[in-house]
């Protein structure tokens, strides 16, 4: 019990003295992350969109499919991310394999279903009283869009900040594609939080663990407070 309490001290004293190896690894797991989820985002919304308002054979199916992929394993989506960009793989010229490219592919791939069906839901939710408006008023397509998504918007901006965490709390991808390695560059280096706890749970390095997840609960909280507070404004 005393080495947890003397590894949780070591870990306050880490983050409280802004070591630069904690706040390197918890800038590069934001950087990484956040572009998957503005990648995501951008692809997400008018995909969820065009599912949602469209009327197509297999619609409910595709849904379906979707939500299904909520619960795909980390470990599968870099392993698919893997096979595609390995030296034999299709991409493989493209040399992305461990790097921080290659995590931002595995984490957008990864989070996009769920951004997706969740867009699908905050649209679909939308009072239908709202929707007769726009088209009594005559509404064009794009106006009918821009006023629903205004209506959907903090069911939308949550949807993202799922995303986020989904991103930046997985480990499995991260690993397979990124290859957790410590490079003398920070462009090129693939340790982040997730990889890095692993790393130095096994290497016995308590307060090393302890401090980057404590980092990685604050970024957590943070961005559900950011949410929150956006939602009651």
């Amino acid at each position: 019990m005393y080495e947890i309490i003397e590894g949780f001290i070591e870990a306050i004293r880490l983050i409280v003295t802004l070591d630069p190896d904690v706040m390197a690894i918890a800038a590069r797991s934001i950087i990484v992350s956040l572009t998957a989820t503005i990648f995501a985002t951008l692809i997400a919304i008018p995909l969820g969109a065009a599912i949602n308002f469209g009327t197509f054979p297999g619609r409910k199916s595709l849904i379906n499919l979707i939500q299904t992929l909520y619960s795909l394993p980390t470990v599968i989506v870099g392993l698919l991310i893997f096979l595609l960009i390995s030296r034999v793989g299709p991409f493989g010229s493209l040399r992305l394999l461990f790097t921080p490219t290659a995590m931002v592919i595995a984490q957008t791939v990864l989070i996009l279903p769920i951004m997706t069906g969740l867009t699908i839901s905050a649209l679909s939710g939308i009072d239908p009283v709202v929707r007769d408006t726009l088209y009594s008023l005559g509404a064009t397509r794009l106006q009918f869009l821009v006023n629903i998504m205004k209506e959907a918007r903090f069911a939308i901006l949550a949807a993202v900040a799922v995303g986020f965490g989904r991103a930046i709390s997985e480990v499995g991808a991260a690993i397979l594609v990124g290859g957790n390695i410590m490079a003398s560059s920070f462009a090129s280096s693939t340790r982040v939080l997730t990889t890095a706890i692993s790393l130095e749970t096994s290497m016995g390095n308590i307060p090393q663990s302890i401090a980057l997840g404590l980092v990685l609960l604050a970024i957590a909280l943070g961005v559900n407070l950011a949410i929150t507070t956006v939602q009651h404004r």
